[in-house]
This record gives C-alpha cells, structure tokens and sequence, in this order.
C-alpha cells in the first residue's frame, strides 16, 4: 500500500490477541478455511493447487522468500477480523490514534518566512474523529494520496494550529514522509 496505509495495518495488529501461525503449513491450512479451498488460495497466491495442497499436507516446509512473504502478509490480513473491527471502533470512538512520524512540513505563507518546509519530527495524538475519518477511508480503498491529504489535515490542526484555535488559514503540506507510525 504505502507509509501510511502500512502504518494504520500495524496498529490494527498491535492489537492482536493471538501471533498469527509460523509455518507455512499452518499459515497455508488456515487460509485454505478462510477462503474454503485449495483453488481459491493457489489463486491468491499465484502457485498451483498441488503446490497448496503440498503444503498443507507438510510436504513442503519452506517456501520461497517472495512466496514466505505473500503468505504471511495474506494470512495477517485475514487474521482476527473482530479484534482488528473492535480495535478501529474503539479508536474512532473513544481512543483516537497517535502517530508518530518524520517527515517535510511546510505551508502555503510569505515567502522568506520561518513557515518554509523543513523535516520535522512529530508525535501527536489524533482525535477520535481524525481516527474516524482516517480509517474510514482505508477501509474505503482511499490510496496513498488520499491517506496523506488526511493524516496532513489532521496534524495540521492539532499541531499547527493547536487544535483550531491559531492560524486558521494556514495550508499544511504533508510530503516526503520518511515514517508514519499509528498506536492504538
């Protein structure tokens, strides 16, 4: 996805219960429930059926770094559907988000002022309605883009313009993000 969108997963799975399987052939057997069948997972994972059927019999126990990789990504997406619903109501609710990031800041003022872009270090939390409208629109299908206007807008008034009440009419530009890291 990108920085953002990757940042808001891993919080969603910080707030797993239960790892999700090791071995491939955990992994593989339970996405064979999950989507009820070997074809659908051969699909998904670009291998053969016999492949999945390889390793859901142990016959194969380590797959290649790439296959590893789409496997336990598949896997993590698919884990713990309630705990990760719970997660994203609470922090659209009651929680909000903190996010932690390093990235250019700039905004639309005179020229040669202090406002000029620079890379700024931020931790803040966010709101429960910011959380909301964040993870809204992830779970919308909202790209990279669209994630960054967001997350731009939100730290815009909280750090900015202090929560509404300085600056109103300041534009933040939210660019060359480094890092975005979410906390429940």
């Amino acid at each position: 996805m990108g920085i953002i969108g990757d940042g808001l997963d891993r919080a969603l799975q910080g707030a797993f219960t239960r790892p999700i399987p090791k071995s491939a052939g955990a992994q593989m057997r339970y996405l064979v429930k999950q989507l009820k069948g070997t074809r659908a997972v051969a699909g998904l994972l670009g291998v053969s059926q016999r492949t999945v059927e390889r390793y859901v019999k142990d016959q194969i126990r380590r797959p290649r770094a790439d296959l590893a990789q789409r496997l336990e990504d598949a896997v993590r997406q698919r884990w713990q559907p309630r705990v990760r619903e719970r997660a994203r109501k609470q922090a659209a609710a009651s929680t909000g988000l903190v996010v932690h990031t390093r990235a250019r800041f700039g905004f639309t003022a005179a020229p040669g002022t202090t406002d000029d872009a620079r890379i700024r270090d931020l931790t803040l939390a966010l709101p429960p309605h910011h959380a909301a409208r964040l993870l809204d629109a992830q779970d919308a299908g909202a790209g990279e883009r669209q994630l960054r206007a967001l997350a731009a807008e939100a730290l815009g008034e909280m750090y900015f313009r202090d929560g509404g009440r300085r600056a109103a009419g300041l534009h933040v530009e939210f660019t060359d993000v480094e890092q975005a890291e979410f906390d429940l």
